[in-house]
């Protein structure tokens, strides 16, 4: 069987979730990874029995096996790596955010149609076995006229501390995982649905002592659909606690459904001594909790790479794109300057500013 040989960008959290993705696809092979930090980066590899590892990825790109990387590195980098990946010839699949603004999504774009190399914007909502199974009912039209959707993400902050400097980040919470909900709408409503209007309240609740960015945000977006305007809400938290929260709901004429992605699958558990580990964000386990199996299944991480490997063996347009990715940031950008102003900003939105966090406030 011809394979996909895999370069991972990272090794940190959300490299290890790739990894294990990896694993489960028979027509890829992770030959290599690079990070900055060398006796990270070596553990990781030897780890995972990965044969090649760097601390510079300029010098994995040079490999002439490797056909794709995926980059999960800080969102300030994502660019760069993407534009250098696409001149060394490989396919690129970049973790969500795309990049910091609309510039640098605009020149990964052009980078990547420029090469002929596929850029895949890693969107896991879209590949999540429960909410595939929600758009269905939705697209057979179990729901009649859909109106309204609402899909929300919580918990009680990031893994790793870039996230909280919105100089490397760009934004808070609704940056980080706004964009989840963003596509997950745009999906949902076909693919490419026209955004109207975007209104947000955001606020830094629980972290001032850590971010600059927000931490708890109500994004509500219109978008103008064939049968008309749907009214779509995403609810994202850095401040909720007792692990990972990941819910949807559709409203339509004739019907409604509610979709948790993880406490409907999960173990109820009561333990008093605690035991390793729960679900992803939980910080302890002792008293009542939900004991997640099959996680990144669920959260659809190995369907993902799956199919991005697909597109890049059988030459296949991804289901979701970095023209997708450009469009979930032109909303974020839309949601921040919003919740700076307090008033609703209209479509066709523009905006140069390098960050997110640039159009809310300032101190």
């Amino acid at each position: 069987m011809k394979k996909v040989r895999v370069g991972l960008v990272g090794s940190g959290f959300v490299a290890e979730i790739h990894v294990e993705a990896f694993k489960r696809v028979a027509a890829a092979e992770v030959i290599a990874v690079a990070s900055p930090t060398e006796e990270h980066v070596k553990s990781f590899a030897q780890r995972h029995n990965i044969p090649h590892w760097f601390t510079d990825y300029r010098k994995m790109l040079e490999m002439d096996e490797l056909d794709m990387i995926v980059i999960g590195a800080p969102n300030y980098v994502h660019a760069q790596i993407a534009i250098d990946a696409a001149n060394a010839g490989k396919h690129v699949v970049c973790e969500k955010p795309l990049c910091m603004n609309l510039k640098e999504a605009d020149a990964m774009i052009e980078a990547c149609r420029k090469a002929g190399v596929k850029l895949m914007y890693a969107e896991e909502l879209c590949f999540a076995p429960k909410y595939v199974r929600l758009k269905q009912l939705m697209d057979e039209g179990a729901f009649g006229k859909v109106y309204h959707i609402k899909q929300s993400e919580k918990h009680d902050g990031p893994h790793s501390p870039w996230f909280w400097d919105v100089e490397l980040s760009g934004g808070g919470v609704t940056m980080d995982m706004g964009c989840h909900a963003i596509q997950f709408f745009r999906w949902m409503l076909g693919g490419n649905p026209k955004p109207l209007s975007v209104y947000a309240e955001m606020d830094t609740y629980v972290h001032k002592d850590k971010t600059r960015g927000d931490d708890n945000s109500l994004v509500i977006i219109n978008f103008e659909t064939d049968w008309g305007v749907v009214t779509c809400l995403a609810e994202e938290s850095w401040a909720k606690k007792g692990g990972m929260d990941d819910k949807a709901e559709v409203y339509g004429s004739d019907g409604v459904a509610y979709a948790d992605l993880l406490r409907g699958i999960s173990i109820v558990t009561y333990s008093e001594k605690g035991y390793s580990y729960a679900v992803e964000k939980a910080s302890r386990t002792v008293g009542w909790s939900f004991t997640i199996y099959e996680e990144a299944w669920n959260y659809g991480f190995p369907q993902e790479m799956e199919h991005f490997v697909d597109c890049v063996l059988n030459d296949k347009e991804p289901l979701v794109t970095g023209e997708d990715g450009r469009a979930v940031l032109e909303i974020i950008f839309a949601a921040y300057q919003s919740a700076g102003t307090g008033q609703k900003v209209e479509f066709p939105f523009t905006t140069d500013a390098e960050k997110p966090i640039d159009l809310w406030k300032r101190s």
